[in-house]
């Protein structure tokens, strides 16, 4: 298969696409990014890296590191981590209120707000130093060093994020936050304040791709727990457009709305591109129309 071509096709032909969606203005900070950058990058199982554009530009990742995050809790607390979140599709916005309160505070999955907080307050019980520990999980799976926080970002998130500190509490309320409701909620604006190039959230996703193994052979997972990670991000990765991902891309990913989205095709390759331009649901236009041109042009999805 000749990536590097078909990257290049995708490029050329999203650069005649109109411009349409609009960079996140829900966190201040976000709304500074230039809404024309885009990125792809790709790793092949046998370690190719082709990218294009902006790819090695580094953004702030946000709702994909719910991937990162759920990923690290279940390599240490395994099944018990569906005793507190569920594992399907909420098809409600992903900061919805409504839903926990008529579900009694179980997060319908760990992808929506609620279930990520309800995982960043399990890792801040596991781990010893949480920002640290996470950030450390995190250099280790991308073959990275240098990925860190935005602390900008995080700050603007912190200010601004009156609905996550109410979700919070709302759980707290159901017993389903055991922590300071402050300190999970700092971890939480950490971690979504991350900051990766698409080389390196390629990089990081890797391990999704190869049964559990990043490039340099470490094992993070075991073959039944990515498939059941990979399951989730396809029924729930993309909040209540997940449907229509899987229906147009068919490839198990997980979006953010810095613009990021991080995907793979099991035992052959995992992608990420960025674009900060976001369609109504939150999902980036140009990140969603590129995949769908990558599985279409190379006939590779998992359907």
């Amino acid at each position: 298969m000749n990536y590097n071509a078909i990257l290049q096709e995708i490029h050329q032909e999203t650069k005649a696409l109109p411009v349409i969606g609009n960079v996140a203005s829900t966190i201040p900070e976000l709304a500074n990014v230039d809404s024309n950058k885009f990125g792809m990058h790709l790793t092949t199982i046998d370690g190719q890296d082709f990218g294009i554009g902006d790819s090695n530009e580094k953004f702030s990742i946000q709702s994909v590191s719910k991937a990162l995050t759920v990923t690290l809790a279940f390599s240490f607390l395994g099944e018990k981590v569906w005793e507190r979140v569920g594992v399907e599709p909420s098809g409600n916005p992903f900061n919805s209120l409504v839903q926990l309160e008529y579900e009694k505070g179980i997060p319908r999955n760990p992808f929506i707000n609620a279930g990520a907080l309800v995982i960043a307050d399990m890792l801040v019980t596991h781990l010893e130093h949480p920002k640290e520990d996470f950030l450390d999980f995190i250099r280790t799976i991308s073959g990275c060093d240098t990925i860190t926080y935005n602390l900008k970002v995080a700050q603007s998130e912190k200010d601004t994020g009156f609905r996550n500190a109410a979700l919070a509490n709302f759980l707290k309320s159901f017993g389903n936050i055991e922590n300071d409701v402050e300190v999970v909620l700092d971890f939480y604006f950490h971690q979504c304040s991350l900051e990766m190039t698409c080389k390196e959230l390629a990089h990081s996703f890797f391990f999704f791709a190869n049964e559990g193994k990043t490039k340099s052979g470490q094992q993070i997972l075991t073959r039944s727990q990515v498939k059941r990670l990979n399951a989730l991000m396809q029924t729930c990765g993309f909040y209540d457009e997940s449907g229509e991902f899987t229906y147009k891309v068919g490839l198990p990913g997980k979006s953010g709305i810095g613009g990021g989205i991080g995907a793979l095709f099991p035992q052959h390759f995992s992608v990420a591109t960025w674009s900060p331009r976001l369609n109504e649901k939150g999902n980036s236009e140009m990140g969603m129309y590129a995949l769908e041109q990558l599985t279409t042009k190379t006939g590779m999805s998992i359907f």
